[in-house]
């Protein structure tokens, strides 16, 4: 049964698919994939992406310029052959890729489509305060509806959007092949407690400041390693080889590039703390929380973005603040003194993981939000 009240409505959805791999289209590719949102409604997809690789992001050339062209044609046949009562975009928050989706937000304004827009990164309040800048965001925002990942997250468009044309969904993701009542155990002969960072590495991710944490737990003596998982960004292999030789840490820190499927499971099976101190100036609610979270880990990250939303201070992790490796150092200590309250923490994440972050929520919310942002669109 369809979860909205009326009939189905024809919804157009533009937004970023696979490949590169990211959380935003991580996050549309669940919901292009969602067996409940195409039966609540009938669905047409387009993708935005112009790259394949993370690398390429931000970079221009000829080849995404005629990618794009080609993603202009397609929506500009889909919106003048069918008739759709909303237009669901992911809309990027500032930068380059803004201008590019601008060019989308005025095709649709242009043939008087209902928009709504999903925020997977946050950027408006740091984009320039230039006039031209004011003027695209007051365009773009005006007589549209927006969703947003976090409460946490409307600051960042406060200025061009009444609360009212707001909807809030959080991420949710699918289940873990992961059973945590048996999860394996660790080799209770080994007493180094198992630091764990997935995510790209990048600098602002955080590397280093969970480096420099690092040296100074090496230098209290504590038994640990931490496991860097992830695939390079700004950051080379040589960069993070120097710096683990010049501080002493190849007993301690290991770095493993990207790893998917089992591979990946086994970094959280034997984990007992996962680490996240991103400082990253687009960061909205990042998924490896989430899947730590889902594994019964203990998350120590930071406040920014809409990570406040997902961990709850001294019962499923710590939030500290952004590059404080002093702070850092001094909660994971805590967790080393203290090893039944990782235990504690890990399983009450896992208790607020199933009951706010599924990948079952999330499809319903997200299909719930269109039905009643396409019926405010329809009145209006």
């Amino acid at each position: 049964m369809s979860t909205a009240d009326h009939r189905k409505l024809n919804v157009l959805f533009i937004l970023h698919l696979p490949p590169p791999v990211h959380g935003a289209a991580i996050a549309n590719n669940y919901i292009k994939n969602s067996q409940l949102i195409n039966n609540d409604h009938n669905t047409d997809y387009v993708s935005l992406a112009t790259n394949t690789v993370l690398a390429e992001t931000g970079k221009g050339s000829i080849k995404k310029v005629f990618k794009f062209l080609s993603i202009l044609g397609k929506v500009v046949k889909l919106i003048s052959t069918k008739k759709y009562d909303l237009c669901y975009l992911s809309l990027t928050a500032n930068g380059p890729a803004f201008y590019k989706d601008i060019i989308v937000v005025s095709l649709l304004k242009l043939t008087n489509k209902k928009i709504l827009y999903h925020f997977h990164n946050k950027g408006v309040a740091l984009a320039k305060q230039t006039k031209i800048n004011n003027l695209l965001y007051r365009f773009a925002f005006k007589n549209t509806q927006s969703i947003l990942l976090s409460k946490y997250l409307y600051s960042d468009i406060d200025k061009f959007v009444n609360e009212k044309q707001v909807f809030y969904c959080s991420y949710g993701i699918p289940a873990s092949t992961i059973d945590i009542q048996n999860k394996p155990q660790k080799n209770t002969n080994n007493p180094k407690v198992s630091l764990l960072y997935l995510s790209n590495m990048m600098i602002e991710k955080g590397v280093y400041v969970l480096l420099e944490a690092c040296v100074l737990l090496k230098k209290s003596n504590v038994p640990f390693i931490c496991n860097f998982v992830g695939g390079w960004v700004d950051i080379t292999p040589g960069e993070f080889e120097n710096f683990v030789m010049e501080n002493n840490l190849s007993e301690h820190v290991f770095a493993h590039g990207p790893k998917y499927a089992e591979e990946k499971l086994n970094f959280f099976n034997n984990a007992d703390v996962f680490v996240f101190p991103t400082f990253y100036h687009y960061e909205a609610f990042p998924l490896v929380n989430l899947e730590a979270m889902q594994h019964g880990l203990p998350i120590i990250s930071t406040t920014e973005g809409g990570i406040p939303d997902m961990i709850s201070e001294g019962e499923t992790g710590f939030l500290i603040p952004r590059k404080n490796a002093e702070e850092l150092a001094n909660k994971i200590q805590y967790f080393i003194d203290n090893p039944d309250m990782a235990k504690v923490m890990g399983a009450k994440g896992k208790e607020h993981f199933d009951a706010r972050f599924t990948i079952d929520n999330f499809e319903k919310n997200i299909s719930k939000i269109i039905s009643e942002a396409g019926s405010k669109a329809i009145q209006n």
